[in-house]
């Protein structure tokens, strides 16, 4: 397998606002009246927490967008030896990040460790994994076109585990995207290949779990959950490794362009990811970030000159009219929740 192929795939991440209305009630309601509060009030909350979320979220999905670059830029890592070193860094970083909001407290990363925390790492580590193994056995393009599927399983999961309802516009906006994510793959989906497709399943799965826990524990920092999959990553990377006979051994450039990757592009998107998933629906963290699939290409145009085709350039303008079309509904939505109904009372 070649680390142009790793380039082509995108990371995706996570999570949702849990959508609340208000009712004033009276001794004797006889009928309703809308009431209207101020428009800056009503615009406040959740209006803005609502933005703040998807523009964080989309900031993740720039910064995981550089991926493609870093690969391009290494000349012989093989894919598991790129995870190790990447979890190595990652892993570091975001303790660093964990100990710095809670006052040097390193041990503060165990904090609140519950379901939530293991939900997402393990799900993250899986998404971490499963891509590796079916970019290696099936072509790029079949992984791509799954892990498209993402926002799917996380607006089901979301719906069973969290009972989060998924807005209409929110579903036109996933199967929009999905057609986008097919026609910028169409050329390079292949038949068979069973056991890459299924990792590549794996991955999308894995995605979506780590957005139900983002969402499940959003009262919180959930930075942890990001850092056991680090954790997960180092230890089955570096033991695939040793096992596949590459080792761990790798000359100073490639390292260094690895452990870069683990803070600049998967770090910092993380951290964006997490802190933007308290108010921004499961389902449509990995539907923003299949936005990288489009910024990939772009970044790689823009630095090293690598032209995009026809198809890449049609199914990105569908991703991103699926995801603008969202946000703006999304946005819709959260200011009419500045309009409250009571009861009127005699």
């Amino acid at each position: 397998m070649t680390m142009r192929a790793i380039g082509q795939v995108i990371l995706a991440h996570s999570s949702a606002v849990m959508i609340t209305s208000f009712r004033l009630a009276g001794r004797r309601p006889r009928r309703r009246r809308e009431v209207f509060i101020d428009p800056a009030t009503a615009q406040s909350q959740p209006s803005q927490n609502y933005r703040a979320g998807v523009l964080l979220v989309l900031l993740g999905g720039t910064a995981s967008s550089s991926i493609g670059v870093f690969v391009r830029l290494i000349e012989d890592a093989t894919a598991w030896q790129l995870l190790f070193y990447r979890s190595i860094s990652l892993t570091l970083f975001l303790i660093l990040v964990v100990a710095v909001r809670n006052r040097g407290r390193v041990l503060a990363v165990f904090d609140g460790f519950g379901p939530a925390t293991m939900i997402g790492g393990v799900g993250l580590a899986l998404a971490f994994c499963g891509i590796v193994v079916s970019i290696q056995v099936a072509p790029v393009a079949n992984a791509m076109f799954l892990l498209a599927a993402a926002p799917f399983l996380a607006a089901i999961l979301g719906w069973l585990i969290l009972r989060e309802r998924v807005a209409p516009a929110t579903w036109i906006a996933i199967f929009t995207a999905f057609a986008g994510v097919g026609v910028m793959v169409a050329e390079g989906l292949s038949l068979g290949y069973l056991w890459g497709n299924v990792a590549g399943f794996v991955a999308a799965l894995g995605y979506a779990l780590f957005a139900i826990g983002l969402r499940w524990g959003r009262v919180g920092d959930m930075l942890p959950c990001a850092v056991l999959a680090g954790f997960i990553g180092i230890v089955v990377a570096g033991g695939l490794c040793l096992i596949d006979g590459s080792g761990i051994a790798l000359d100073f450039r490639d390292m260094l362009l690895a452990l870069t990757m683990g803070v600049a592009q998967l770090g910092l998107a993380l951290v964006f990811i997490t802190t933007g998933s308290r108010s921004v629906p499961a389902a449509e963290i990995p539907l923003i970030g299949l936005g990288e699939a489009v910024l990939a290409p772009l970044w790689v145009w823009l630095l090293l000159g690598e032209t995009a085709g026809i198809f890449t350039l049609l199914g990105g303008a569908l991703v991103l009219a699926a995801i603008g079309g969202d946000a703006l509904a999304g946005i819709r939505r959260s200011r009419a929740r500045g309009v409250v109904r009571e009861p009127q009372v005699s």
